[in-house]
């Protein structure tokens, strides 16, 4: 009892474990799937600082250029973000204007041709749904002009054996002796049985396999067998009208033969009309269904063209978008700000003087006590801009963040361990009570932010001969697909420019 006890309990196990191997165990993938969304993307450079004492900071323009005009004296107190100097940008502006011009049309031939590819995806639509309608109108033609042939075949069979029949009748009452005449009555009525026999047997063929191929056949072999029972029933006419023969033959019997001479000659017309009725009906098949293969060759060449078209403009919509983003970027430094609350202390130069790029023009120390400075690799710099906002939070402090904001980058280099470093400083906006200098700060220097914008992980792009790829989730299947990245966030997030959709599925590496 207790062996079977242990049977039993050991079948349930095997049983467990098998449900649990092919149902509820999931396969393992080596990567997961993500849904390409819209959100927001922010850009962030961290490093540590310390706590200074405000200094006097020298300001100087970006680019080389004529002063046009200095909007400060020293001594005076500025805000945040004030206008301070500002070289010539005359030319740049114009520069701009065109810029912008070939944006406008970029966009507009970029507009233009996604909505002639909406259309030309309408017309391809369209074209094909036309194709499989003509083929199926012009093949259910055919098979009409097939089957009334059909019916035609068999109406010719039975006329070549209701004349034979006839025939036969006749040979026996009038044509049984060994005359001459009798003797070609009786070749004529072989001629008409070997005529039924093959129409017969064609049209047995194309009744088992209802093919194009049986059936034309059996076209031509009737229309022979027809042809040569109307030759055979005019010799038998010919000869019930001669001398032994005129008064023999009743004219019943002469006018059943007439008849069905008549009656084969009506079945041959109809067979040469049905051939002729197939033969159009291919010609109007083959020339219908190749009108409408080309319009969907057209509408597909069409499209095709479009979507070329559209990339190149996407493309050039994009290299304007860059080069008016640059022209505002050198406009933008063509003026100093102030990177803060403050006061002017000195002015090097004038208005209608030449300032080189990067040479003190104004000093400017800030009103507030305390700075922090930090230095950025030489990776990271090229992202950062005087202005940006920055998060702050120092040791002493843990469990707050204060704000502050990037006042001045140092353009001269500074070597740190043979690494390529740059001195920046950071305005301390609202410091707390107690805060002491040389403190230790972890900052976030927020460089970029974009919101509503598409995002997917950094896991999902792939890289390589200076394209990005990612691949696309389809059903069971993956394909990949080239896509244009823009920022790339400080949280593992990147923006798709182009390339992909919202609610796209995309595969990330494990």
């Amino acid at each position: 009892m207790i062996k079977k006890i242990i049977i039993v309990i050991f079948v349930i196990i095997l049983a467990i474990l098998a449900i649990y191997q092919f149902f509820l165990k999931k396969e393992k993938t080596d990567f997961s799937i993500e849904k390409v969304k819209l959100g927001t993307i922010v850009q962030e450079v961290s490093e540590s600082g310390t706590v200074k004492a405000g200094e006097e900071i020298n300001l100087g323009f970006k680019t080389a250029g004529r002063i046009e005009k200095i909007y400060v004296k020293v001594g005076d107190n500025v805000n945040s973000g004030n206008i301070l100097a500002k070289i010539e940008t005359s030319q740049i502006s114009i520069q701009k204007s065109e810029a912008e011009a070939s944006l406008n049309v970029a966009k507009a031939q970029l507009k233009s041709t996604q909505t002639s590819a909406a259309n030309y995806e309408i017309s391809l639509r369209t074209a094909e749904q036309n194709l499989e309608d003509v083929t199926a109108a012009a093949k259910e033609s055919l098979n009409n002009s097939y089957e009334d042939a059909l019916n035609y075949l068999d109406d010719s069979y039975l006329k070549i054996y209701n004349a034979f029949d006839s025939v036969k009748t006749i040979q026996q009452l009038y044509f049984s002796g060994g005359d001459q005449e009798s003797i070609k009555v009786k070749d004529a009525k072989l001629k008409i049985e070997a005529a039924f026999n093959l129409a017969k047997s064609s049209l047995d063929a194309a009744k088992q396999d209802f093919g194009a191929e049986n059936i034309n056949n059996a076209l031509s072999v009737s229309k022979e067998s027809l042809e040569d029972a109307s030759l055979a029933m005019a010799v038998i006419r010919q000869i019930c009208d001669t001398s032994l023969y005129r008064d023999a033959v009743s004219s019943a019997n002469k006018t059943v033969l007439d008849t069905h001479r008549a009656n084969i000659n009506t079945a041959l017309t109809n067979l040469v009309n049905a051939q002729q009725a197939i033969s159009n009906a291919e010609i109007t098949y083959n020339t219908n269904t190749n009108s409408a293969k080309n319009q969907v060759l057209t509408a597909e060449g069409n499209l095709a063209k479009a979507k070329d078209d559209i990339n190149l403009y996407e493309a050039q919509v994009k290299q304007s978008e860059e080069n008016l983003n640059l022209l505002e970027s050198q406009i933008n430094d063509a003026s100093i700000f102030a990177p803060s609350n403050g006061e002017i202390k000195n002015i090097d130069k004038e208005a209608g003087e030449i300032a080189q790029s990067s040479e003190p023009v104004i000093s400017f120390i800030s009103s507030g006590p305390f700075e922090i400075e930090t230095n950025i690799y030489e990776e990271d710099i090229v992202k950062v801009r005087i202005g940006n906002p920055v998060d702050i939070k120092l040791t002493a402090f843990p469990d707050q963040i204060f704000s502050g904001k990037v006042i001045s980058i140092d353009p001269a280099e500074k070597l740190i361990d043979g690494v390529v470093y740059y001195k920046v400083l950071i305005n301390f906006e609202n410091p707390p009570e107690g805060v002491r200098l040389g403190m230790t700060a972890d900052i976030t220097i927020k460089t970029a932010q974009k919101e509503n914008v598409l995002i997917i992980s950094q896991d999902a792009i792939e890289e390589r001969d200076g394209k990005t790829f990612v691949q696309v989730v389809n059903g069971k299947n993956k394909i990949e697909r080239e896509v244009q990245i823009g920022l790339r966030g400080s949280l593992g997030m990147v923006e798709v420019l182009s390339g992909l959709a919202e609610g796209e599925e995309v595969s990330i590496k494990q």
